[in-house]
C-alpha cells in the first residue's frame, strides 16, 4: 500500500521570525558595518551631544548655529520642545567601520542572545499582553462575552458589514492621528468572537483591525511618531503636503473597507470560500466556547457591568496615549486596575478568579514570544550596524534621479528600509537628514520625501515579519501564508495609488 504523502504545512510565526533572524544574521556578513554621526539635544544642560561613527562623544553649543554647521535643516525649537527627541543623523558623516570577527561561536551566541534581549526590551508590551489575556480568561469564565455576543448578533442581523465599516474607520482615524498600532492587539479578543458569531471568519477580524491600523498609520496626517517627527527633522512643517496625505488616507481606507467587506460577505454567504475554512471548527471552538453550551447565558447587570468596565478601559487607554503620552507601563497599570475591579464584581471566588486569570494569560503567551522574537531581529541589525549602511548606499542610488522616477524609486527604497527598520520614528530621524536634501537637488517639495517615507514603510507593514503582523496573526492562530494570500492584491493596488499620488505631487 502506497504511503499517503504528507501535506505541506506552513511554518508557525515562531519559525518564520527565526528564519528572518537567521537571514539577517547572514546579511551581516555581506553588508559592511557603518554609522552616521548623530546629534542629540540635552534639555537639562541645553547643549548638543555629538556622537561620532566610531563612538567618540563631544559637546556642542545648544544653538541654531550648531545645526546649521552640520547641515541639519531643523529648527532648534523642535529639539527644545521635544518634538525631535531621538539622535539625528548628520548628512555626509557616514563612515564604514570594522566589524569584529566573532567566529562561528560568537555568531551562534549572538543569534541565541537576540530573542532573550528582545524579550527584555519588549517586557512592557509583553506585560500588557499577558494582563489582557488574564482579563479575557476571567470574562470568558463568567459568560459575559457569550451573553454580549448573543445580544449583539441579534441587533446586527442583516447589518453585519457595518461592524467592519465602523471598526476599520475608527481604527484608521486612530492610526492617522496618534499612531494607533501596538495597542490594537487589545481589540482581537473582543472583536474576533463577535465577527465569528456574525457569520464571518477570523481573517475578517484580522483584516478589520490590522488593516485599519496599517492604512491609518500609512495615511498619517498628524501622527507625532511619523509625519510630525519626519517633518521636523526634514526642516518643513507637518502641514506641508497635507492635501495628498488626506487623499491617501481616504482612498486607502475606502479600498481596505471595500476589499474586506467583499471578502467578508462572500464568506458569510458561502463559508467554504473562506481562506481558512480548514480551521473553521477549531477557531469557532476556541473563540465561541463557554460553559453554557445548552443555552445562551442571560445578559444580566453583572455581565453588562464587566463588559462596560472593559470597554471603558480602552477609551481611557486611547485618551492616555493621545493626550498624556502614555507608554505600555501606564497602559498595563490601567488594565491591572481593571483586573482588581473585576475581582470585586465578577462573582468568582478567589481561587477560581486567579486560576482563570493565569489560564487566560497563558493563552496569549504565544503572542508575547512572537513580539520578543521580532524585536530580536532589530537587535541583530543594531549590533551589526548595517541600518546606516543601507541608508547610505540607497540614498546615493537616487541622488541623480528626478521627477516621478525619483519619487517612485524613493518609495521602493522606503519599502526596503521599512522592512529592516520597523520603527517609524527611528526611520524618520535616521533618513530625513540624508534624504530630504535630495529633494532640493531634484527641485521637488521635501514633503514628497516624507510621503514616500510614510507610504513606503506603511505598505510593507502589511506583511513585514519584523513588525506587528505575526503577533496579530498569532492572536487567532492564522498562518502567515494565508494572510499574504489574502492581502497581496490589496497591497499592490494601494502601492499603485501611492506611486500615482507621488507623481501628481511632483507637478503640483
Amino acid at each position: 500500500m502506497e504511503k499517503e504523502k504528507k501535506k505541506f504545512s506552513f511554518p508557525s510565526a515562531y519559525t518564520v521570525i527565526l528564519l528572518v533572524l537567521f537571514l539577517v544574521m547572514i546579511l551581516t556578513y555581506f553588508i559592511p558595518a557603518g554609522k552616521y554621526a548623530t546629534l542629540s539635544y540635552n534639555m537639562e544642560k541645553k547643549e548638543f551631544s555629538l556622537v561620532q561613527p566610531t563612538g567618540e562623544t563631544s559637546v556642542e553649543p545648544g544653538t541654531q548655529k550648531t545645526l546649521d554647521k552640520y547641515e541639519i535643516k531643523t529648527n532648534l525649537d523642535k529639539f527644545k520642545d521635544g518634538s525631535v527627541y531621538k539622535p539625528v543623523a548628520i548628512p555626509g558623516s557616514y563612515k564604514e567601520l570594522e566589524r569584529e570577527n566573532k567566529g562561528a561561536f560568537g555568531a551562534l551566541k549572538e543569534f541565541l542572545n537576540a530573542p532573550i534581549q528582545g524579550l527584555e526590551e519588549s517586557i512592557s508590551i509583553i506585560t500588557f499582553v499577558l494582563i489582557l489575556g488574564g482579563i479575557i480568561g476571567i470574562i470568558n469564565k463568567t459568560g459575559a462575552f457569550a451573553a454580549g455576543m448573543n445580544s449583539l448578533s441579534k441587533k446586527l442581523k442583516g447589518r453585519e458589514k457595518w461592524l467592519i465599516i465602523l471598526t476599520m474607520t475608527l481604527i484608521s482615524l486612530g492610526g492617522t492621528t496618534f499612531g494607533l498600532a501596538e495597542e490594537t492587539i487589545a481589540f482581537y479578543p473582543i472583536l474576533v468572537p463577535i465577527f465569528i458569531a456574525a457569520g464571518y471568519d477570523a481573517l475578517v477580524a484580522i483584516a478589520t483591525i490590522y488593516l485599519g491600523s496599517c492604512i491609518g498609520t500609512l495615511g498619517s496626517t498628524v501622527n507625532p511618531f511619523s509625519i510630525v517627527i519626519a517633518s521636523n527633522t526634514a526642516g518643513v512643517t507637518f502641514t506641508d503636503g497635507m492635501g495628498l496625505r488626506i487623499a491617501m488616507l481616504v482612498i486607502g481606507t475606502v479600498m481596505c473597507i471595500v476589499y474586506t467587506v467583499h471578502y467578508a460577505e462572500k464568506v458569510r454567504k458561502n463559508p467554504e470560500l473562506s481562506l481558512i475554512y480548514d480551521q473553521k471548527e477549531e477557531l469557532e471552538h476556541k473563540f465561541l466556547k463557554n460553559d453554557f453550551e445548552n443555552e445562551a447565558p442571560i445578559f444580566d447587570l453583572r455581565k453588562k457591568s464587566m463588559l462596560l468596565i472593559f470597554a471603558l478601559g480602552f477609551m481611557v487607554m486611547v485618551y492616555g496615549v493621545k493626550e498624556l503620552n502614555w507608554m505600555f507601563v501606564e497602559i498595563s497599570s490601567l488594565f491591572l486596575l481593571i483586573v482588581f475591579i473585576l475581582a470585586i464584581i465578577s462573582g468568582l471566588n478567589e481561587k477560581t478568579f486567579v486560576n482563570e486569570f493565569v489560564t487566560g494569560a497563558s493563552d496569549l503567551l504565544s503572542v508575547a514570544l512572537v513580539i520578543a522574537l521580532a524585536r530580536g531581529v532589530t537587535i541583530i541589525m543594531e549590533n551589526a550596524m548595517i541600518s546606516d549602511t543601507l541608508m547610505y548606499h540607497l540614498s546615493n542610488s537616487v541622488s541623480n534621479m528626478n521627477g516621478p522616477v525619483f519619487t517612485t524609486v524613493l518609495y521602493f527604497i522606503y519599502i526596503l528600509l521599512g522592512f529592516f527598520i520597523p520603527s517609524s520614528s527611528g526611520l524618520a530621524v535616521l533618513s530625513m537628514p540624508v534624504m530630504a536634501p535630495l529633494a532640493d537637488v531634484v527641485n521637488i517639495d521635501r514633503a514628497l520625501v516624507i510621503d514616500a517615507y510614510n507610504w513606503g514603510q506603511g505598505i510593507i507593514s502589511f506583511i513585514a515579519p519584523t513588525g506587528l503582523v505575526l503577533a496579530s496573526l498569532a492572536m487567532v492562530d492564522i498562518t502567515f501564508d494565508k494572510w499574504v494570500k489574502f492581502v497581496m492584491k490589496l497591497m499592490v493596488a494601494i502601492a499603485l495609488v501611492s506611486i500615482i499620488l507621488l507623481a501628481i505631487g511632483v507637478y503640483l
